[in-house]
């Protein structure tokens, strides 16, 4: 599996570099778009045959000095490039402990108390292992559904109120699918993560038609747009740690700004969602 998902993202690349960025002829006769595997082997320093074995999934061996040197030709940058070396060389290792992993009565205390902001925590899969109140009225109730279903990228592409609540889903939804893929390269073969895939190739069309490009970023930091159906437009800052005793566990921090009152209504959203719960513990 690891070899298939380097090969997929070796081709896609490939494709993706015009000739005459690397100084050679665009001709005329060129079927498919992007550089041709013998051009790239010229180009890296190595045999035509042992690039199309690496291709093609061959069990070959890849040093670091020919993996720099399909980067270059590639013009991958740092994320394509650590994407690579994660593929071809499983570098850095992806740690299996936090898969399964428990969260602390700490932990959960600690997004508790994140009363203003909605915040969640995240295992390498990007299952949604612990949340706060503020996630739960913000994003999704996350409490009421299946643990198997309580994955941000399945949520993302499966739910209809997730959809709406992204402006401009397409685009925001492409980039949690390359997030997505970074984490996956690590993992490339665990056959959580394949399922994963698998169920949502079935699921979701636009799944299935984004997943073949082998697009990766990075994780990131920023500001985007919501449009929540109980308050309407809102705008709110996102970061995203790891863990320090455990890098494969994320912690996601979304936080409403004051500009055009998102932080008002979302302390009002809190508050009727709070409402909400007591009365049902009440009832």
């Amino acid at each position: 599996m690891r070899r298939q998902e380097l090969s997929g993202f070796l081709r896609t690349r490939r494709a993706r570099v015009r000739p005459e960025e690397v100084g050679l002829p665009e001709g005329s006769r060129r079927r498919t778009p992007g550089l041709r595997r013998e051009e790239v082997a010229h180009l890296a320093g190595v045999s035509t045959t042992w690039y199309t074995w690496l291709e093609q999934k061959r069990p070959i061996k890849v040093s670091a000095s020919v993996l720099e040197n399909l980067a270059r030709v590639l013009n991958l940058d740092d994320t394509e490039r650590t994407q690579l070396f994660q593929l071809a060389l499983r570098q850095p290792a992806a740690a299996a402990r936090a898969e399964n992993a428990a969260i602390s009565p700490l932990m959960q205390r600690l997004l508790d108390q994140m009363e203003g902001m909605a915040a969640f925590i995240m295992g390498p899969r990007w299952d949604v292992l612990a949340w706060n109140l503020a996630a739960r009225a913000f994003f999704f109730d996350f409490a009421s559904i299946h643990p198997e279903q309580r994955n941000l990228v399945w949520l993302v592409f499966t739910n209809p109120a997730m959809r709406t609540l992204m402006v401009d889903w397409p685009t925001r939804a492409q980039d949690v699918l390359a997030r997505f893929r970074g984490d996956y390269g690590r993992h490339a073969g665990n056959a959580r993560f394949v399922e994963l895939v698998e169920r949502l190739k079935t699921r979701s069309p636009e799944f299935a038609l984004w997943w073949p490009r082998h697009d990766v970023r990075p994780q990131s930091e920023g500001r985007k747009q919501y449009r929540h159906a109980t308050t309407g437009r809102m705008l709110a800052e996102h970061f995203t740690f790891s863990m320090t005793d455990n890098p494969e566990l994320r912690l996601t921090i979304f936080a409403p700004i004051a500009e055009e009152g998102s932080a008002r209504k979302f302390r009002r959203l809190i508050e009727a969602f709070a409402d909400g719960e007591n009365s049902r513990h009440a009832g």
